[in-house]
């Protein structure tokens, strides 16, 4: 949630804010007309019960001079009618208020780029030598802003063919079970997608996280302060009959945690990595990435989440953004580092770095990660301040990926397949127990 009082002041920077991510400013329009009804309306509040309270004085003068008080009697009855009215009327702006500066986007960083479209984003670096077919070097180029290391490969091979060659998967029997988009992870796929967690896991508590496995629901109090709902309101299953809901991420009840907390300065920076399972419907991705499974239903994932001062958020976006790329680099799987548009940010981020791996047979980057910095944008809507000398102040709030196992096994597979075998990472190998997976050795 944006901060009410600047808005009120600077009403111009919400309206940039939101022309600038290609939204209708109009809510702003609406705040004020609300807002200023709202402060109207304390005015009149104040002053009925100013009359009240003086008219209550002279009741308690005419009984104790034993004088007729009835006339005074009524005038505050009126006096407490029309107060009970303007409250009434007060809840209801309340209400209409806080729903509208809900869906008012947070202000973006000045380094956004303004545009549309997520091939608008702006490439900030490249990592990695890339296996790329000639069919797809033109747009290998393109994506990598023409700084991207490659190598010209002859073929390459669909996840889809190789996890079904293999036999890792089972993607039948798991439409039978829980419909489309979920999978049965087998043999050796199994124990690399639980490798690249454990592997994960520790990888951040060697950077200083307390790791945590928070759990997979999460109520409808929490979750529509942790996100916004126009974002996650077509990805996250709820559960019927219930005020509960599956957890798209772990970053929502990472951030809940502190909710309507204090913290102490001295517990600050504090740095949570998040395992969990991760449940999205995709309703808005009909059509795309059907086959295999990059894009499913159900992945594990490992989050890293950073609450801090406000002065020190930007350097903690450097440092979650320098993680995952560290991770991906011990991985081996070449990637770029994109600064997401304005128009493709969701309310919540001042920023976000896209984090996509090469995948040469689908000839292109793909998404693998995020980071985003939300500033005291989260913390405002969960209420969690920490406390200083000048009284409590809100502070930030930092996530970003650090492994989400489905699409980080697929990266895999495809960069390191050949007609023999799938190459294991080298990092991998004491969590997997094997260095390649091959057709006899499940």
């Amino acid at each position: 949630m944006i901060d009410i009082k600047m808005l009120r002041d600077d009403p111009s920077l919400f309206r940039k804010a939101m022309v600038d991510r290609f939204m209708d400013p109009s809510p702003v329009e609406e705040f004020l007309k609300l807002d200023q009804e709202w402060r109207e309306n304390i005015r009149k509040i104040n002053e009925l019960r100013s009359r009240r309270n003086a008219k209550s004085l002279e009741v308690s003068r005419a009984v104790k001079e034993k004088r007729d008080s009835e006339e005074i009697r009524n005038e505050v009855k009126e006096i407490n009618a029309s107060l009970s009215a303007i409250e009434s009327r007060q809840a209801l702006v309340e209400q209409d208020r806080e729903k509208i500066v809900s869906h008012i986007p947070n202000l973006l960083d000045p380094s956004v780029p303004i545009c549309k479209g997520d091939e608008n984003n702006l490439v900030v670096r490249v990592n990695g030598e890339a296996s790329v077919r000639k069919d797809s070097l033109e747009t290998f180029l393109k994506e990598s802003n023409n700084l991207g290391k490659y190598r010209i490969v002859e073929n390459t091979q669909s996840h889809v063919d190789i996890i079904e060659k293999y036999d890792l998967v089972d993607l039948e029997r798991a439409t039978k079970i829980a419909g489309s988009r979920f999978y049965i992870s087998k043999n050796r796929l199994l124990k690399l997608e639980l490798a690249l967690v454990n592997y994960a896991i520790d990888f951040l508590s060697q950077k200083g996280f307390s790791v945590v496995e928070p759990p997979p629901m999460i109520a409808g109090s929490a979750v529509w302060k942790a996100t916004d709902q126009g974002t996650f309101d077509d990805a996250i299953y709820k559960i019927e009959g219930e005020d509960l809901y599956l957890i798209s991420t772990s970053e929502h009840p990472i951030a809940s945690m502190l909710m309507d907390e204090i913290v102490e300065p001295r517990e600050l920076p504090l740095r949570v990595g998040g395992f969990s399972p991760c449940f999205r419907k995709e309703a808005g991705a009909h059509g795309k990435d059907t086959k295999g499974i990059f894009r499913v239903h159900y992945f594990k994932k490992v989050e890293q989440f950073i609450f801090c001062r406000p002065e020190d958020s930007w350097d903690f976006f450097e440092e979650l953004t320098g993680n995952t790329e560290e991770f991906l680099q011990s991985l081996e799987i070449p990637y770029r580092v994109v600064n997401v548009c304005s128009g493709e940010l969701g309310n919540l981020a001042a920023k976000k770095f896209d984090i996509e791996g090469w995948f040469p047979h689908q000839g292109r980057y793909r998404e693998l990660a995020s980071i985003s910095n939300d500033l005291d944008y989260q913390a405002r809507s969960l209420n969690i301040r920490y406390r200083t000398p000048d009284g409590n102040v809100f502070l930030h709030t930092l996530n970003g990926t650090a492994m989400a196992s489905s699409r980080t096994v697929v990266a895999i597979i495809e960069n390191f397949s050949d007609a023999e075998k799938i190459r294991i990472p080298e990092v991998l190998i004491p969590y997997t127990g094997f260095d390649s997976i091959y057709l006899e050795k499940q």
